[in-house]
C-alpha cells in the first residue's frame, strides 16, 4: 500500500463485554469460556480486515476489546480509541486507528446540533403540525482526525450506531401506555417511534457532515451500523442522494455522500452485499459512506475507490454465542491516491 493510500472498515462487536459484567438485562453476562471465543474470533477478524481505521459498535468496555486487538496483527501499529470516562455499563463507538495517522484527539458527540430542529406546520393547509422533541444520539456519534500522509488533507471519520429497527418497548411507558387502550397496537407504534428515532440520528449527523463539507473540500468518512438499508430513508438522509453516473471527473457532489455498496455493485454482476441475517432474511445495515474526494468520477477527486470486502461467512450460523461470532458481518474499504488532474496535490 502506498504511503498516501488508505483503508477503512466498520466492526459491529456484538456486545462484547468482560466476563461476567452485565449485558443490558443478563446480568451474568459473558461467561469466561464463551469470552475467549470471541477474543479469538475478533483478533483473527481484525488481522484479516488490516484497516487503518477500524470503527467499532456495541462495545462495553475497552478491557474487552484490547485483549483481542494485542492478538492481532494489528496490535504495534493501531491505539484503541475509548471515551476516557467510560464506566462500561453501556455500549459505546470506539475505534482502532493506525497510531501514525492520528491526528489530535476523538470527541464523542452526544447531542444534536443547534440547527437540527424538526419541526414544521406542514407543506399545504391540510397537514396537521409536527414536531420531534428529540436532542441526542442513541449511541454518541465517534469523530476522529486521520491523515495518512503529510502531503494529504485531513479526513474527518464519524463512527455511528443508529437505534435498531426492533420495536420501541412502549409497555415500559408508565405515564401514557394502558394495555386495553394501546395493547392492540404495541408493534405498530413501537416501530413507528423507532423509525422516528432512527431518521432523527441520520438527520443530525447529516447537520454535522454539512457544516464540515458545504463550499468546502474536507473530506468525510461515515461509517457504522445504521440499522437501515442503502435505499432506505436513513441513507438517503445521510447521502443526500447524489447522482453516481455522471460523465468521468465531471461530477460530484459539494457536501454528498456516496455509498461504498454502490460503488462495489458498479464493478459486480450482482448484488451480494449483505452484513445481517434475520428470520432468513440477508440486508445490508453497515455502511461505510464519503464525501466526493473519494468519489471516481468526481472532479475533485483525491483518492479513487479501490475495493470493498465483506466478512460475513459466519453469518451462516446462528451460534453466535456459543461460537463466539458475531451477528454481523464486517467490511473493509480501500482508496487509493489518485488525485483528479485538475486537483492540486
Amino acid at each position: 500500500m502506498a504511503a498516501r493510500d488508505i483503508s477503512f472498515a466498520s466492526f459491529n462487536l456484538f456486545n462484547l463485554q468482560i466476563p461476567g459484567k452485565a449485558v443490558y438485562g443478563d446480568t451474568d453476562g459473558w461467561d469466561q469460556n464463551t469470552f475467549d471465543k470471541k477474543i479469538v474470533f475478533t483478533a483473527k477478524a481484525l488481522s484479516r480486515l488490516n484497516a487503518d481505521v477500524i470503527g467499532f459498535q456495541e462495545l462495553w468496555a475497552k478491557d474487552a476489546l484490547q485483549p483481542a486487538l494485542d492478538a492481532s496483527a494489528l496490535a504495534e501499529t493501531h491505539t484503541l480509541l475509548v471515551p476516557k470516562n467510560h464506566t462500561n455499563n453501556k455500549i459505546i463507538c470506539a475505534a482502532a486507528v493506525r497510531t501514525d495517522m492520528l491526528v489530535g484527539e476523538p470527541e464523542w458527540i452526544e447531542d444534536f446540533p443547534d440547527e437540527c430542529v424538526l419541526r414544521s406546520t406542514g407543506d399545504d393547509p391540510q397537514q396537521p403540525d409536527i414536531s420531534v422533541s428529540l436532542s441526542g444520539f442513541s449511541r454518541p456519534i465517534m469523530h476522529v482526525k486521520v491523515q495518512p500522509d503529510p502531503s494529504t488533507p485531513v479526513i474527518h471519520v464519524f463512527v455511528s450506531h443508529f437505534k435498531s429497527r426492533r420495536p420501541a418497548q412502549i409497555w415500559r411507558e408508565r405515564d401514557w401506555y394502558n394495555i386495553e387502550v394501546h395493547g392492540p397496537h404495541t408493534k405498530a407504534l413501537g416501530y413507528a417511534i423507532s423509525t422516528i428515532r432512527r431518521t432523527a440520528e441520520a438527520t443530525a449527523l447529516r447537520v454535522i457532515v454539512t457544516a464540515l463539507t458545504k463550499n468546502s473540500d474536507t473530506p468525510v468518512v461515515l461509517l457504522g451500523d445504521m440499522n437501515d438499508g442503502k435505499e432506505s430513508n436513513t441513507l438517503n438522509v445521510l447521502s443526500e442522494q447524489p447522482t453516481y453516473l455522471s460523465p468521468l471527473s465531471s461530477g460530484g457532489g459539494d457536501n454528498a455522500l456516496y455509498t461504498a455498496q454502490t460503488m462495489q455493485e458498479y464493478r459486480s454482476t450482482r448484488d451480494v452485499y449483505y452484513t445481517h441475517v434475520y428470520k432468513g432474511q440477508r440486508e445490508s445495515l453497515d455502511h461505510i459512506m464519503f464525501s466526493q474526494e473519494f468519489y471516481d468520477n468526481s472532479k475533485k477527486r483525491l483518492w479513487a475507490f479501490d475495493e470493498m470486502i465483506v466478512q460475513n461467512d459466519h453469518l451462516n450460523y446462528e451460534d453466535h454465542k456459543e461460537s463466539g461470532t458475531n451477528d454481523h458481518g464486517f467490511i473493509r474499504v480501500g482508496f487509493r491516491w489518485k488525485p483528479e488532474n485538475n486537483v492540486k496535490s
